[in-house]
């Protein structure tokens, strides 16, 4: 397993992380995976056993169990794991249940400390953006937690690139704990981060943790069917916006470049978001240990240039305004930033 450093921290983690939103099953997430304690204490051990060092959850996951779960599965193996989790959502009726102020985000934390069973939480992450509360309050908030030692980093998740933006120029210009990381939608089906969030984060020295890099299973091949081609149409909200023969070409590529491995294209596709610039840690979720066990194994091989290459050109998306405009009429003073090539291993 490699090891980054996540963002401008000396902090490092593992170049893939374990989501445990499967853990729990209750409520919305039932669809997503029903593991219980002793099933998730075989997939975390699995999980360290391959070097994983970063496990990442948040206090919305199931109304509050999946931390519940991760907590007693852990037991004393929590010293040794990185535990990364999130706040915004709503975790009661009330009109401050949710957000990012100063009253939910401490409320949030002292909750999720006890379901987690410890005394700090290493990343704390905000799940999505408040414009209802100014960044300032959302952001000495949290540098009030981890002065008090109760968290050690904090990252983003879904934000917006201006108002990321914004949140590191209140901590910078008060002198408050910055975002160490941004929790980002990326994949070769999804590659929207490129136009804001990654370029960002190698500009701000914030770290990349990647979720849905299979894009919903869709490039795990699972919703394929017999005898169709290589890829169904695609299907449920979450796909439902993307090119459909886009989609199949990316597939056919995968396809032929596992077939060619002798690996999944699951793999291939983890291979490659893991590659890419800017990116930290690649954050994996699996029901199964035989699902889990094969996402793993992504970590014990590298792509090269080549196929890096195929996959990259495959599933460029078309260039959205302002973009296309400053590459065509001030592409002097606009160089490509360095996302179209691979990290460097």
């Amino acid at each position: 397993m490699e090891y980054r450093v996540l963002g401008r921290t000396g902090l490092k983690v593992s170049a893939y992380c374990f989501g445990v939103m499967t853990f729990g099953g209750v409520g919305r997430f039932s669809h997503m995976g029903q593991v219980q304690v002793e099933e998730a204490r075989r997939l975390l051990d699995q999980c360290f056993d391959a070097g994983v060092n970063l496990v990442d959850t948040a206090n919305v996951y199931s109304n509050g169990v999946s931390e519940e779960i991760l907590g007693e599965a852990l037991g004393d193996k929590r010293k040794d794991v990185l535990i990364a989790t999130k706040f915004h959502s709503p975790m009661g009726t009330g009109p401050n249940d949710q957000g990012a102020s100063r009253h939910h985000i401490i409320q949030a934390c002292e909750a999720s400390l006890k379901r987690l069973r410890t005394d700090y939480i290493d990343l704390y992450q905000a799940h999505n953006q408040d414009l209802l509360t100014a960044p300032e309050e959302s952001m000495r908030a949290l540098d009030d937690l981890v002065r008090a030692g109760k968290v050690r980093y904090i990252g983003s998740s879904n934000l917006s690139g201006w108002y990321t933006m914004k949140s590191l120029a209140a901590s910078d210009r008060i002198g408050l704990t910055r975002y160490a990381s941004q929790q980002i939608q990326y994949s070769l089906l999804w590659r929207d981060a490129e136009d804001e969030l990654l370029p960002l984060g190698l500009d701000q020295g914030v770290g990349a943790l990647i979720w849905s890099p299979l894009a919903s299973g869709y490039l795990s091949g699972k919703y394929r069917k017999p005898g169709e081609n290589a890829a169904t149409r695609l299907s449920g909200d979450a796909l439902s916006t993307v090119d459909d023969e886009r989609a199949r070409a990316i597939v056919d590529v995968l396809d032929d470049i596992a077939t060619a491995r002798g690996v999944s294209a699951a793999q291939v596709a983890l291979n490659w978001v893991v590659r890419r610039a800017g990116v930290t840690s690649v954050i994996m979720g699996a029901r199964t240990e035989a699902q889990l066990a094969d996402n793993l194994a992504a970590a014990r091989w590298s792509l090269n240039d080549e196929e890096m290459e195929r996959l990259t050109t495959v599933s460029k998306p078309p260039r959205r305004y302002p973009y296309y405009h400053q590459a065509t009429f001030g592409a002097a003073r606009n160089p490509v930033p360095p996302l179209q090539a691979p990290l460097s291993l």
